[in-house]
């Protein structure tokens, strides 16, 4: 997996580690968002490294040209291999932005994902990308949702299950197709991503990682129902 320790800034920011799967063909707008407002403010944070399970992609060429250390995860994508990342790049929050795998063996109180659709009836296995708009419009046409969402929510091993801290509702147009709502659902988590990723990572937004009822948001935290 070719991973070096990467302990050698020694500045009091943060630390993110990112995991985004892309294709060969792209991907990796999410992580790119992240990086870029990590220079901005935004997010107060160092990207330390993104991991992708696709090599020479679209995660990796955004790597290169942003500057940031990529690491190439093949399978199986084990405990170990993720505690080897954890151990080398001793993140404070790691951040899957389009990780298409399941996570296994990381601290569920410091692992978010962000998710373009509803959940929980709109996630799991399989559900992801196009899979979540079809299903979505599909629903939509029979009269039984109105909106989709994006939603942030905390890691634990099972498929989009951990408890949700986030959701904001995008409107179906009756003449959308799934990728005019991946259009939108996308714009909506570009803007929304790394201001609920900082909350996060200064400790605005937590949770025990045991009980979902122990989920603690502030009143005023822009987060929609």
């Amino acid at each position: 997996m070719g991973v070096v320790n990467n302990n050698q800034k020694g500045s009091d920011m943060k630390r993110i580690l990112v995991f985004a799967s892309g294709s060969r063909e792209g991907g990796g707008s999410g992580f790119q968002e992240l990086v870029e407002n990590s220079r901005t403010g935004v997010l107060q944070a160092d990207i330390v490294a993104v991991v992708s399970n696709v090599r020479g992609g679209g995660v990796e060429r955004r790597a290169e040209k942003l500057g940031v250390k990529f690491v190439h995860m093949p399978a199986p994508w084990s405990v170990d291999q993720y505690q080897l990342l954890v151990d080398a790049f001793q993140p404070d929050l790691v951040a899957l932005s389009g990780w298409l795998k399941l996570v296994r063996g990381l601290d569920p109180k410091k692992t978010i994902n962000i998710h373009p659709g509803p959940l929980y009836k709109y996630g799991g296995p399989g559900m992801y990308g196009h899979h979540v708009h079809e299903a979505v419009m599909a629903t939509f046409h029979q009269g039984e949702l109105t909106a989709s969402a994006v939603c942030m929510h905390f890691v634990t091993e099972e498929f989009d299950r951990g408890p949700v801290f986030f959701h904001y509702p995008v409107l179906i147009r009756d003449d959308d197709t799934p990728d005019s709502l991946a259009k939108r659902v996308n714009e909506v988590e570009r803007a929304w991503q790394s201001h609920m990723t900082n909350m996060v990572l200064q400790g605005l937004i937590s949770w025990d990682g045991v009980n979902p009822a122990s989920l603690i948001v502030p009143p005023r935290c822009v987060l929609f129902r």
